[in-house]
């Protein structure tokens, strides 16, 4: 990145002027102990306005924990402007579960690592209605926009998105730049939604820094290697599975001469 106090300075301008034009008080952020949510909080924190941090574990790995805790210490430390809170949702998982009838389908885990999110979800909104706040959303460009690695209605519901420009390479760069601390700059990426603490790139396929260069370099595919082919192919595959996340709902529009 060239200009990394340019591009903090832009986000920040940009998430004050919202809120200024929009009335509401603040932000709320779900912070995860990963970089995307710790820059996003950074910049929220930036803009001298309200800012809630909420830790959401669900059977949380404990580094997970540890790490979102020191950065919202970290926070605090440097922004008057932030306050926290933790909700434990390991209760509310479990009462959903025990609602659900037994189920074998190979689909199972997945729809209760998504129901994890949109657990988060639902929290974050509500503490955006009691406060008048709005929600920022942590997705990076290369989920948001390229592969679709991210729960709709879950972490993609949200009001703004204040990083979703950025690739994930950038989302370090200026993570570094404000100085978030190391452990989660180092930490392998993990979106905490599974039993087993599988990594982002366990469940793609691929690291970001390999999906990050395809979704650049997409039309150039001449004189790959095989592993890039490999990371082509599973680009694709994802970004296609993945439109019905990343375009709009689709609308029927009624003829008028029917109405």
């Amino acid at each position: 990145m060239k200009y990394p106090k340019k591009v903090s300075n832009h986000i920040v301008s940009w998430i004050d002027k919202y809120i200024n034009e929009s009335g509401v008080k603040g932000l709320v952020v779900g912070v995860s102990g990963g970089v995307d949510s710790a820059l996003t909080s950074t910049l929220c924190a930036e803009t001298g306005k309200d800012v809630l941090c909420l830790e959401m574990p669900i059977y949380q790995n404990k580094d997970q924990v540890s790490r979102s805790r020191k950065h919202i210490d970290w926070l605090k430390s440097k922004y008057p402007n932030v306050t926290s809170k933790q909700i434990e949702l390991d209760k509310t998982f479990e009462s959903f579960v025990s609602s659900l009838p037994n189920n074998s389908s190979d689909k199972h885990e997945l729809s209760l690592a998504n129901s994890r999110s949109r657990l988060r979800m639902i929290t974050l909104y509500y503490f955006s209605a009691l406060n008048n706040y709005i929600v920022a959303g942590t997705g990076n460009k290369v989920e948001d926009f390229g592969i679709g690695f991210y729960t709709k209605y879950g972490d993609g519901g949200v009001d703004i998105s204040p990083i979703a420009d950025l690739l994930k390479s950038e989302v370090f760069s200026l993570a570094k730049f404000y100085n978030i601390i190391t452990e989660i700059i180092e930490a392998e990426p993990n979106d905490g939604l599974w039993d087993d603490n599988r990594s982002d790139e366990d469940q793609i396929g691929a690291s970001y820094e390999e999906i990050e260069n395809t979704m650049i370099n997409f039309d150039k595919n001449d004189n790959l290697s095989e592993r890039e082919k490999e990371v082509l192919k599973i680009y694709s595959s994802l970004n296609s599975a993945n439109k019905h996340k990343m375009d709009p709902i689709p609308v029927c529009k009624i003829p008028k001469d029917y109405l």
